[in-house]
C-alpha cells in the first residue's frame, strides 16, 4: 500500500522516540522510503546514526546548514515528501506547531509543509490533559492536522493513563489511511473473541485457564485500523480493550455465545479466546466450606457451548470469513487440521502454548495457517505483528478477485 510513498518522518525529544526506529523499518517493509528530521533534544534519547541506518538516508537537524539551506533545504524537505509525521509529538512541539513558530528545522518544516501531517502524540498524563494542550490539540485539528493516539497505558515516568505513544503499527495503518485514503475493510462487520472464560465453582471460585487476550486484543486492533466495525467479547483480562473496538465484557462461555450471535449479522469472526470446554453442571450458591476430615467435593462438569461451532453452521446468517483458533501441546498440525473438519470453520491458526513456548501470557507467537489449500506457516512474531499479518489476510480474502465462473 506504501510502495514508493514518500515520508519525512520528524523525530522529537521523549523516551518514545525509541519506538520511531521501529516505525522506520516497518515503512519500508511497506515499501515507503523515509527521510528523517530530528530536533535537538530528540538526539539525547536517539542518535541520528541509528535513524540513518535504517532510513539509509541522510539525517537533517541543523537549521543553518550551509549546505542545505543554499538549496532552501526546509522547503524542499517539506515538498518531496507525501506525507509528514511527527513521532513521537511532544507537548512542546504541539506548542509550537499550534502557534506557527519556526525556531529550529523540525517546526521550520512544518510550517513550510502543504503536504498532510499526523502526528503521534507522546508525554505525561497530565501534560496531554493540561488545558493548554488541549486547546492546541484543538487548533490543530480544525487546522487539518490528524492524530493518531495517544494510547492509555504505563509510561516510563511511572504513571498510568492517557499519553503513551501509538505502536508503530498502529501509526502505519494511520498513514497508510491518509496516503491511499482507502481502508480495505471498511463497511465489514467483525467480531472478535478475546481471553478466558470463568466457570463458577461457587460464588469465589471457578475454573479458568492462563490466556492473557494479548493475541485476540491485538487482532480486534489490527483490523479495526484497516476500517472494520469490530465487536471485542472478551473474557477477564487485565488489558485495556485496543482504541476504536465495541467492547463486551463476559464471563462464562455462555455470555461468549450470547454476545459472539448478539453482535451479528457479522462479515468477519475471528475466534481467538480460549474458551473453558467445561463447566460445572450445578455450582453451589454459597462458598463450599471445607470440613476437617472431610472427602473433597465431587464436581460434576458438563460441556460448555461450542462457539467456533455455533458461528461455523451454514445459513444466512453465517460469516462470510469464520476463522478458529487451536491452542494445542501436541500434534499441532493434525489436530488443527481435525479441528477446520469438526467446527467448519475456513481457517484455522494453530499455536503451541506448551509451557516452555511462553505463548500464554507472552509478548511472542509461533503460528500456522491452516485453511483449505493446507498449512501457511509463519516465523515466530510478536502478538502485534500476528495480528497484522492476519489482518491484512483477511483483507485479501474479501478484495482479492475471484475466479470467473466457468461457461456452460
Amino acid at each position: 500500500m506504501l510502495a514508493g510513498k514518500r515520508v519525512l518522518l520528524i523525530v522529537t525529544g521523549g523516551i518514545a522516540a525509541f519506538k520511531a526506529l521501529d516505525l522506520i523499518r516497518r515503512l519500508r517493509e511497506r515499501g515507503a522510503s523515509v527521510r528523517c528530521v530530528v530536533t535537538e533534544a530528540a538526539t539525547r534519547f536517539v542518535t541520528p546514526l541509528s535513524l540513518q541506518a535504517l532510513s539509509e538516508d541522510r539525517v537533517y537537524g541543523d537549521m543553518f546548514s550551509l549546505t542545505d539551506e543554499s538549496e532552501m533545504g526546509h522547503i524542499r524537505l517539506s515538498r518531496e515528501a507525501d506525507l509528514l509525521v511527527v513521532a513521537p509529538a511532544s507537548a512542546d512541539m504541539l506548542a509550537r506547531m499550534a502557534a506557527g513558530l519556526a525556531n529550529d528545522l523540525a517546526a521550520t518544516v512544518l510550517l513550510a509543509t502543504d503536504k498532510p501531517v499526523l502526528v503521534a502524540p507522546a508525554m505525561n498524563v497530565r501534560m496531554w490533559t493540561h488545558a493548554a494542550t488541549v486547546a492546541n490539540v484543538e487548533t490543530l485539528r480544525r487546522r487539518g492536522v490528524s492524530f493518531v493516539g495517544p494510547n492509555d497505558g504505563a509510561m516510563a515516568c511511572n504513571e498510568h493513563g492517557p499519553g503513551r505513544m501509538s505502536e508503530p503499527l498502529e501509526i502505519v495503518a494511520a498513514i497508510e489511511t491518509l496516503i491511499v485514503g482507502d481502508r480495505p475493510l471498511a463497511g465489514r462487520r467483525a467480531l472478535v473473541t478475546s481471553g478466558p472464560t470463568r466457570e463458577p465453582i461457587d460464588p469465589v471460585r471457578y475454573i479458568s485457564n492462563h490466556s492473557s487476550g494479548k493475541q485476540g486484543h491485538a487482532i480486534a486492533a489490527a483490523l479495526a485500523r484497516r476500517g472494520a466495525d469490530v465487536t471485542l467479547v472478551s473474557g477477564p483480562v487485565a488489558i485495556p480493550a485496543p482504541a476504536g473496538v465495541k467492547l463486551v465484557s463476559v464471563e462464562t462461555a455462555q455470555q461468549m455465545l450470547e454476545a459472539s450471535l448478539a453482535a451479528g449479522p457479522l462479515d468477519i469472526a475471528v475466534c481467538a479466546a480460549a474458551v473453558a470446554d467445561w463447566t460445572v453442571a450445578a455450582p453451589a450458591t454459597a462458598k463450599m466450606k471445607k470440613r476437617p476430615g472431610a472427602a473433597p467435593p465431587e464436581i460434576a462438569l458438563k460441556p460448555n457451548p461450542d462457539i467456533l461451532a455455533t458461528l461455523s453452521r451454514s445459513g444466512p446468517q453465517r460469516p462470510a470469513l469464520v476463522v478458529g483458533f487451536a491452542a494445542e501441546t501436541e500434534n499441532l498440525i493434525a489436530n488443527a487440521r481435525d479441528k477446520r473438519q469438526r467446527k467448519g470453520c475456513d481457517w484455522i491458526i494453530a499455536n503451541d502454548v506448551s509451557p516452555a513456548t511462553g505463548t500464554f501470557g507472552g509478548e511472542r507467537n509461533t503460528v500456522h495457517v491452516v485453511d483449505a489449500g493446507g498449512v501457511e506457516s509463519w516465523p515466530t512474531l510478536g502478538k502485534d505483528e500476528v495480528a497484522d499479518r492476519l489482518a491484512r489476510r483477511v483483507a485479501d480474502h474479501f478484495t482479492a478477485p475471484r475466479p470467473a465462473a466457468a461457461a456452460e
